[in-house]
């Protein structure tokens, strides 16, 4: 039997338990037993004996997600004294005493509705009416949304280890090496993943998309882009890329917009077979009045335009009106939601598609997105460029991560210092023996987060510079956060270019 503990809400007026981390509840004011009946009380009551199976996960798994990814207030279903079923906005924190770590969970309001199970049902007349089926479902939503987030951050630590030691190996194995089309289909995989994390993370979201685009070098990305279909299958496939050297600027979703120029480039590469050829373009342009391409209106402003061109069959007259009707398709397969999914992406952005074809002449792709007054230093893929002798402190609760960046900074000649948690990142920053010229740590962390982190150490080092991580799509960055912010998964080579821009 594990002895009760002192608890500062023991004469709270208000339901509250205070559970340690192997789900045991140490103690529970009377309230809670008032709510929650004798499944709290006697020896070493679990959270499991008020834990409703109507939650999408058990309580030993939720503590685990919920330490990974802590918010304040949570909707939980609980077993109720009677043996109803409520559920209870519930505001949750973790501490620490003497080494133990314990979760307090503090019911916000009465459970003034809650369902009733069929084996009370003869007790149905006393009981309170069934709560609205909207808001109940609300609520479980909010939870799954929560557990979703939490899967998405475990997620994307996993890819980008893959993807981050993939691509380091990629750059050192020749192109005539046995091994490097299996290592390209391991990268095309673990992206490919990480994009149903996008999905998963955009759908998890509670806020529009539209303050989660950031700043970046369409270029970049198209190189990258065009680089996923150079492979040995297409050998003869000729590729042309006239990208403008001193683009503009534009603010995108990185994953979704190399998602619509992946489906561009698909159906190019279809149309021109193993022999033909595609021309990839960027320029900057200037609309000061109304413009029409072909079916398209732009409007006046700046902007950024690529153009991707294939010497295919083209388009015939009775198709073209259809090329953006959702699964509207001419490929065999019948799959996917074609070019519907490129203009969603496109104009969720604030920008355009327009689309010229003739049969036997192929296709003209233009995508127009608006573009900010500032020029973006083109970064190309010169690997030599990469190296540093500067020392990175990196700091992140995942070991694999560690390991991972580690590796891959370390094998570009940069001294590589890290720390497991922000306390001792604290540490290694306040021993003047260790100068560090960046810091390198993941936002979510447990006990003191990553941006609670960079303003304590920037008040020990002023001049330390920091590059921030996470597995979650941030939405709200703080003015000029933006070019300091590196999403997961991300291959060796955004690492790379990404601390050689923070350290300029």
């Amino acid at each position: 039997m594990k002895p009760k503990i002192d608890f500062s809400l023991e004469n709270a007026a208000w339901p509250a338990l205070l559970v340690d981390d192997t789900g045991t509840i140490r103690s529970a004011n009377q309230a809670a037993v008032t709510t929650l009946g004798s499944a709290v009380e006697g020896e070493s009551p679990l959270l499991s004996s008020v834990w409703a199976p109507e939650n999408p996960f058990t309580p030993e798994r939720f503590l685990v997600h919920w330490q990974r990814s802590p918010i304040k207030q949570v909707s939980i279903t609980y077993r109720l004294k009677g043996g109803n079923v409520g559920v209870i906005p519930t505001h949750l924190c973790s501490l620490m005493r003497e080494g133990q770590r314990y979760y307090v969970f503090q019911f916000l309001a009465e459970v003034s509705a809650p369902t009733i199970r069929a084996d009370t049902a003869a007790r149905a007349e006393s009981a309170p009416q069934p709560m609205d089926a909207g808001v109940a479902q609300k609520q479980k939503l909010d939870c799954a949304m929560q557990l979703i987030r939490s899967v998405v951050l475990d997620f994307n630590n996993a890819l980008t280890t893959i993807l981050g030691h993939t691509s380091l190996i990629l750059t050192r194995v020749q192109p005539g090496h046995p091994w490097r089309n299996s290592l390209v289909e391991v990268e095309k995989s673990a992206e490919k993943a990480a994009e149903i994390a996008q999905y998963l993370a955009a759908f998890s979201r509670q806020e529009k998309d539209v303050h989660g685009l950031t700043p970046g070098n369409l270029n970049d990305l198209l190189r990258r882009t065009v680089e996923l279909f150079q492979t040995p299958k297409n050998p003869k496939l000729q590729w042309t890329l006239q990208l403008e050297s001193r683009l503009r600027t534009a603010k995108f979703d990185e994953a979704k917009m190399q998602q619509a120029f992946v489906k561009i480039l698909d159906n190019a590469t279809q149309a021109v077979g193993d022999h033909g050829s595609v021309v990839v373009r960027t320029r900057n342009l200037d609309v000061t009045e109304p413009l029409r391409d072909g079916g398209v209106a732009i409007v006046p402003g700046h902007y950024v335009c690529v153009e991707i061109n294939d010497a295919g069959c083209g388009i015939t007259q009775e198709i073209m009106p259809r090329v953006f009707e959702p699964f509207f398709t001419t490929k065999p397969d019948h799959r996917g939601l074609g070019l519907a999914w490129v203009y969603g992406i496109v104009t969720n952005h604030g920008g355009s598609v327009a689309i010229t074809s003739l049969p036997g002449q192929g296709t003209q792709v233009r995508v127009y997105l608006p573009a900010l007054k500032r020029i973006v230093k083109d970064q190309a893929y010169n690997y030599d460029e990469l190296s540093g002798a500067e020392t990175i402190l990196i700091v992140d609760d995942d070991d694999m991560v560690l390991t991972m960046g580690q590796t891959i900074l370390a094998s570009f000649g940069y001294n590589v210092i890290t720390a497991s948690n922000a306390h001792k990142a604290l540490d290694i920053v306040s021993d003047s023996g260790n100068p560090i010229d960046l810091v390198i740590t993941d936002l979510v962390m447990p006990n003191i987060s990553g941006r609670e982190l960079v303003e304590r150490l920037h008040k020990l080092a002023p001049r330390l510079k920091f590059l921030c991580v996470s597995g979650y799509v941030c939405t709200n960055h703080p003015e000029g956060e933006e070019d300091n912010y590196l999403q997961k998964p991300f291959t060796s080579q955004e690492l790379l270019r990404k601390v050689k821009q923070v350290l300029a």
